[in-house]
């Protein structure tokens, strides 16, 4: 385990996004770099958007990398692409949503990198299908869980830091985020990152994604749906049932934890078996919290040229 100290950059923009059909939905996303450079693709999640790699981004791109940041269902500029799709936020969901975009983007394989939804995604997308996925760095470690393993409570301490997932569960948890939706993320942000010290300008920049017209559906049903309070769909079970297996991940691996993530996390030690291919995980110091790519952006960016070098190796 490697110790990592970080300091502060302040780009404020991305640049023009892009728009494509991908699987059942029109992606938003941001493109960087050149094209014949090896491809990153950079997973973010909840209640975050792609402006947790706006710092990360510059980095990747002078180093050669071409980068693709897009919009998770549910955020932004991405939308479905038939008002009669179910508005699901199942993980096996989000992760054919990565692969749909790879496909219609023509990338074989990349560099899968994440935090929180967006490392569960990138998690699942290594364990699954380990041909499209070259190398991987997660925040917070191993995150694929199943419906059966959440049946199981948690000592108290843990079930608290739980809070807003049985809160989403009710009724009124529903209509207050609904009403309340960036008040409601701007009190994750700060329990999340506790020493963080974002500005107004910084959370509205990434508020605006959460108007996406689906994304208090997609938030409410994966939540639920991790408690077993909400039905899935029947095509991704074979994939759901493959998760609960909790299979391993063979692709070269960095796992990464901030020294003040306020969020639930498990420590390190309970997934390093996880990861059968190269490894090594760093706790990035400083008072970093969980949304670990805007706090320590090059820290994160290292962790992707490192395990790259992995890759090679």
């Amino acid at each position: 385990m490697r110790t990592v100290e970080h300091t502060a950059t302040t780009r404020t923009a991305l640049g023009p996004l892009e728009q494509i059909e991908a699987g059942v939905l029109n992606v938003g996303y941001a493109e960087a770099g050149p094209s014949g450079g090896p491809t990153v693709i950079l997973l973010h999640g909840w209640p975050y958007d792609i402006h947790s790699y706006v710092d990360v981004i510059p980095l990747l791109t002078s180093a050669g990398y071409h980068v693709i940041a897009p919009y998770l269902r549910g955020y932004g500029t991405t939308t479905f692409l038939s008002n009669e799709t179910f508005r699901n936020g199942q993980p096996s969901a989000l992760a054919l949503d990565a692969i749909a975009l790879m496909d219609v983007l023509k990338i074989d394989s990349a560099i899968l990198a994440g935090f929180d939804w967006g490392a569960r995604t990138a998690d699942i997308v290594a364990a699954l299908w380990p041909q499209r996925c070259r190398a991987l760095v997660s925040v917070s470690g191993y995150l694929i869980g199943s419906q059966d393993a959440n049946k199981k409570p948690l000592p108290p301490a843990a079930e608290l830091q739980w809070w807003y997932q049985y809160y989403f569960a009710t009724e009124r948890g529903g209509l207050g985020y609904r009403r309340y939706t960036r008040d409601f993320n701007k009190l994750i942000w700060q329990l999340a990152s506790p020493k963080w010290q974002f500005d107004d300008a910084t959370f509205d920049r990434t508020a605006a994604s959460f108007d996406n017209p689906d994304h208090v559906n997609i938030v409410i049903h994966n939540y639920r749906w991790r408690l077993g309070l909400a039905q899935g769909q029947s095509q991704y079970d074979e994939l759901e049932q493959r998760l609960a297996k909790g299979p391993v991940i063979t692709v070269p691996t960095i796992t990464l934890e901030g020294d003040a993530n306020g969020a639930f996390h498990p420590p390190a030690s309970a997934y390093a078996g996880k990861f059968s291919g190269k490894y090594e995980h760093r706790v990035i110091r400083g008072g970093i919290g969980h949304n670990l790519p805007q706090e320590a952006p090059q820290a994160f960016a290292q962790a992707i040229l490192d395990v790259d070098r992995m890759s090679k190796e």
